[in-house]
């Protein structure tokens, strides 16, 4: 009988201690989550303000862009303009998103105001394998799509990473992160230009 009783009374300190320290984490994500937000907004903006070295100012263009993505989910996306001192258009940006190698991997990827040629892209978060898919965070690699061709975008394991096309360069022992952030490239490309002709901010070519 003392058995029962002994482990009633520590299955009943567990489920307390387990419901208290919940709550304690509640409310520390509660209390942490705007802060966090912030910051991501922060370092989203700083990701945008590098790539487009005229942007006095960014503007959201058009809201929640619906990109198709893995196994039928929906992405959405914000398109953003930057204006320069002047108030002209200099550009459009927006965040993008896809499978790594180790997981997920988010851009920032922008355009000229033509929507002719990337500015390039930079990472705002991904956990890649330290000193192999880490390194699209490098300029070796990152160098290769400032001013690169709106369009598709296609991967080689070998070739000139100096000369600027639609022709990426891996990385070598990254090629599974460096073919990541292509597809990332070409999953947004036609839906993004797609929503900027139908808003009539870029000429829709004819």
């Amino acid at each position: 009988m003392s058995k029962i009783k002994h482990f009633i009374q520590q299955s009943w300190l567990l489920i307390v201690s387990s419901f208290f320290f919940g709550l304690l984490i509640a409310i520390a994500s509660a209390g942490w989550s705007p802060r966090i937000e912030r910051n991501e907004e922060e370092k989203k903006y700083s990701r945008m303000r590098e790539l487009i070295d005229d942007a006095n100012s960014f503007e959201i263009a058009i809201k929640q862009v619906e990109i198709p993505g893995e196994k039928g989910k929906i992405l959405r996306t914000d398109i953003y303009e930057a204006f320069d001192s002047n108030g002209i258009s200099v550009g459009f940006a927006f965040v993008a998103e896809g499978p790594g190698f180790q997981d997920k991997i988010k851009l920032v990827i922008a355009v000229d105001h033509k929507c002719e040629k990337f500015f390039g892209f930079k990472v705002l978060s991904s956990n890649e394998t330290p000193g192999f898919g880490s390194k699209i965070k490098e300029e070796f690699f990152g160098e290769q799509f400032k001013k690169a061709p709106f369009g598709k975008l296609d991967i080689e394991k070998a070739g000139n990473a100096e000369e600027i096309d639609s022709q990426i360069v891996a990385i070598t022992g990254a090629t599974v992160s460096s073919e990541a952030v292509v597809k990332i490239f070409n999953k947004y490309t036609d839906k993004i230009k797609e929503r900027l002709q139908t808003e009539g901010l870029i000429d829709n070519g004819k």
